[in-house]
């Protein structure tokens, strides 16, 4: 990301706040699961692992951009879907949450 923002995909700005976990941010867990919340289009970005209240963080969505580059392919993400991958080799997998 340049600092004129031209390369920014996301409809979101760059500090909007976003929900992570610890895992990710301090000890450099791969983020695996995406969601883009249909109720109040906040993004999610977590391990595989069960997701604590304890463990959770908020964070602009720049940070978790520079941490992993590859969430820019789930910019156009759209509300109420998730993105899953087994690894950070893997691609990512897209699924609509809106009909379940």
């Amino acid at each position: 990301m340049n600092k004129n923002n031209s390369t920014w995909l996301f409809e979101n700005p760059p500090n909007v706040a976003v929900i992570t976990s610890a895992n990710i941010l301090h000890s450099g867990k791969p983020i695996l699961v995406v969601s883009h919340d249909s109720d109040d289009g906040a993004w999610q970005f977590h391990t595989d692992e069960n997701v604590s209240i304890d463990n959770a963080m908020t964070v602009a969505l720049a940070r978790i951009v520079a941490l992993d580059p590859s969430i820019q392919e789930l910019a156009d993400l759209p509300l109420g879907w998730i993105a899953v991958r087994q690894e950070v080799k893997h691609s990512w997998i897209r699924i609509d949450q809106t009909q379940s």
